[in-house]
């Protein structure tokens, strides 16, 4: 799974295998979330604060 960004204690990657549509996982400390690319809507949330 690679890195695109780490910045504030967020990482940002992806997995080269994912399906449609086009989207990054979100993980930090506290869970993680998947946002979807296009529009950057978040889709799934576990735990990330929304502050973050």
């Amino acid at each position: 799974m690679p890195t695109i960004l780490f910045l504030f204690g967020l990482r940002f990657f992806f997995y080269s295998d994912e399906h449609l549509p086009m989207h990054v996982h979100v993980k930090n400390s506290d869970g993680k979330a998947k946002i979807i690319i296009e529009n950057a809507q978040v889709v799934e949330n576990n735990s990330i604060k929304p502050a973050d």
